[in-house]
């Protein structure tokens, strides 16, 4: 059994810019794609920071307003010329991510980090696409058939001592029960928590017996 990548769910090609593109060219573009953030990259496609929404609302929240309790953020600086940059908004050195990474791995890194998104690389270390919390989350739109097969095949079909045909599998948006007998209650937990790792399952109800008595209830 393995998790989804990010290749499976990920954006691309993507949107991006250059360091030198201006601020309402950036606007312009999450606006025409419907996206919240871009890659900022250099002539080789190699990212260099992300230029969100929230850097540049900042430029928004850092203007007068005498009716504002709150103290105004600090904008970027402009240029010479009075231009704001992509490179002047971004967030440098951005988190990044490979495309043969689990969709597992990839929501770690974004919670971790606190990001709503993350530049995936290919192997020489240019953007390829973007993935965002969004895009993760779709692994919960699986068909439930899909799921009680991967269940059925994948899990209860390898674990040694397990029949699948003593046990019942249940999926209904996303929430699993399993029912039926396995031999052994320590075998209970393994197939729990393979279940539980399954894409797309949002929940394991336990109604499983073991040697003829209730396992437990979860």
């Amino acid at each position: 059994m393995r998790h989804a990548t990010v290749e499976s769910v990920m954006t691309s090609p993507v949107v991006r810019v250059a360091p030198e593109t201006g601020f309402r060219e950036i606007v312009a573009l999450l606006t025409d794609y419907d996206i919240t953030g871009v890659p900022v990259v250099d002539p080789q496609g190699r990212p260099l920071g992300v230029v969100s929404e929230a850097d540049l609302l900042r430029t928004l929240a850092a203007q007068e307003d005498p009716g504002s309790l709150l103290p105004a953020p600090e904008s970027a600086q402009a240029g010479p010329g009075g231009e704001v940059t992509a490179a002047d908004l971004m967030t440098a050195q951005p988190v990044c991510t490979t495309p043969d990474t689990s969709v597992v791995a990839a929501a770690r890194l974004m919670s971790r980090h606190g990001l709503k998104r993350l530049p995936v690389l290919d192997e020489e270390g240019r953007v390829l696409g973007m993935v965002s919390r969004g895009d993760l989350l779709r692994v919960f739109l699986r068909e439930d058939r899909v799921i009680r097969r991967e269940i059925v095949e994948e899990v209860l079909g390898r674990i040694d001592g397990v029949s699948p045909a003593e046990i019942g599998v249940e999926v209904d948006q996303g929430r699993v029960v399993l029912s039926g007998t396995v031999p052994e209650a320590h075998l209970v937990p393994v197939v729990l928590n393979l279940c539980r790792s399954v894409d797309g399952v949002v929940s394991v109800t336990d109604r499983l017996r073991a040697g003829g008595a209730t396992a437990s209830v979860g």
